[in-house]
């Protein structure tokens, strides 16, 4: 039998649930004005909601049996996760890295047989997302939504072609990086107790993942091409093309920033290490620089921290409902999960079943990166997207159904190529 502590868990994580979805409401409240607008403000902030009701338990921790269980709790919880992608956030959003990566966009676009317009935005809805394999799904996370709204989504209206755009970034970015085995969250809580190497993630899923990635770009460069041959968007405008041109000194230091901190994404002293430099590095050369993500950065990673706190008592019902899944349906079952929970919490769960088969593992993760991009708590990259890109949208919030029917044939098409057949 659960603890009334779990059941109250299970109930604050259900409700943070509802209240992702409700963020639209709280967003048309605030607008209107009012005594209360601040509040109505603060509950719009999705990247807030999960951090709230990760407070609202800790107090009914505190007052039900005591403010020491409730820190040690807390204590034993594993905040790594939230740290390094605030981190990623800070680096990979800055102008250097933005510049490096703009050029090799431009690089990839020239080879690609298409009008550059089109292959552009292919370029960075399909290769941006399978970097994230190399340099983290937060990283590319972070990049895709910098490029998208800097040259896709500062006009007004077009907000099909906008919820489109974000359902396919959401899945390419969720199934892009699991062409290794240390780059997707739900691949690296596994990949250790399952003795998966990078060599098996890049034969088992890596192809499947790549091809899906390209049919998704590839659909929604074809629907909305009409669009992207518009003569006023896609060339990438540059905010601060007035400013000096970067050097390739200080791009090349800044690299080494975020290649250090990838490298040490395991070791929290480490990578906030980095950042410390990073920030003193970033301020003295800041004629250089574009404002850094410190803010979003930071609700990010307290939505994160928050996901982590509810979700660490979730076990009671979750790893029996998995253990008793046949691998087909735990492959949907898991899918459909991901979307209400977090995938890397759901494949750290499965990891903990005895006796499962290595069909019933690749099903797990498979499903899992599959449903990451359905909704926002759906994969750790995902609230990072939506920070970056929510102001590009009415009432500067994100409707999570619309995202949801957005993301929800790209998701199939991730479905049938993880599905198609292979011996284990």
């Amino acid at each position: 039998m659960p603890s009334h502590i779990e059941v109250v868990a299970t109930a604050l994580f259900a409700l943070a649930v509802i209240h992702t979805f409700s963020v639209p409401v709280f967003a048309r409240m605030a607008n209107r004005g009012g005594t209360h607008a601040g509040l109505w403000h603060m509950l719009s902030e999705v990247e807030a909601v999960f951090g709230v009701w990760a407070c609202a338990l800790f107090v009914w921790m505190s007052m039900t049996v005591s403010v020491q269980d409730a820190v040690e709790y807390l204590d034993t919880r594993n905040f790594t996760e939230p740290a390094f992608v605030f981190v990623i956030m800070v680096v990979a959003a800055s102008r250097p890295i933005l510049e490096l990566v703009n050029m090799a966009i431009r690089a990839l676009a020239r080879m690609l047989p298409l009008r550059n317009e089109l292959a552009m935005f292919f370029v960075i809805m399909s290769f941006v997302p399978l970097a994230g394999s190399f340099i983290t799904e937060p990283a590319a996370m972070t990049l895709a939504a910098l490029l998208l709204r800097d040259a896709y989504f500062q006009r007004p209206g077009q907000d099909g072609f906008k919820y489109l755009t974000l359902g396919v970034l959401f899945v390419n970015v969720s199934i892009g990086g699991v062409l290794t085995a240390f780059a997707a969250p739900p691949v690296l809580m596994v990949a250790h107790t399952f003795n998966w190497d990078s060599l098996y993630m890049a034969t088992h899923f890596g192809w499947r993942a790549v091809s899906a990635v390209i049919i998704n770009a590839g659909v929604l460069t074809f629907i909305c091409r009409n669009y992207l041959l518009d003569g006023t968007i896609g060339a990438h405008p540059d905010r601060a093309s007035q400013r000096p041109p970067v050097p390739l000194a200080v791009i090349a230091i800044h690299t080494v920033f975020l290649v250090g901190i990838v490298l040490s994404a395991h070791h929290p002293i480490i990578f906030l290490g980095f950042l410390m430099l990073f920030i003193g590095y970033a301020h003295a050369y800041y004629r250089y620089q574009n404002p850094l993500l410190i803010r979003e950065g930071l609700m990010v990673g307290f939505f994160l921290a928050g996901l982590v706190i509810l979700g660490g008592l979730q076990k009671w019902w979750l790893q029996d409902l998995l253990a008793g899944l046949s691998p087909i349906v735990l492959y949907w079952g898991a899918t459909a999960l991901t979307a209400v929970t977090d995938n890397a919490a759901l494949t750290y769960l499965g990891s903990l079943v005895d006796g499962t088969s290595e069909v019933w593992r690749y099903m797990l993760v498979a499903g899992a990166v599959t449903g990451g991009g359905l909704t926002v708590i759906a994969n750790a990259p995902n609230p990072a997207g939506f920070a970056i890109l929510k102001g590009c949208f009415p009432d500067g919030s994100i409707s999570p159904l619309k995202l949801l029917g957005a993301a929800a044939v790209p998701t199939l098409v991730a479905a049938g190529m993880f599905m198609l057949p292979k011996s284990f």
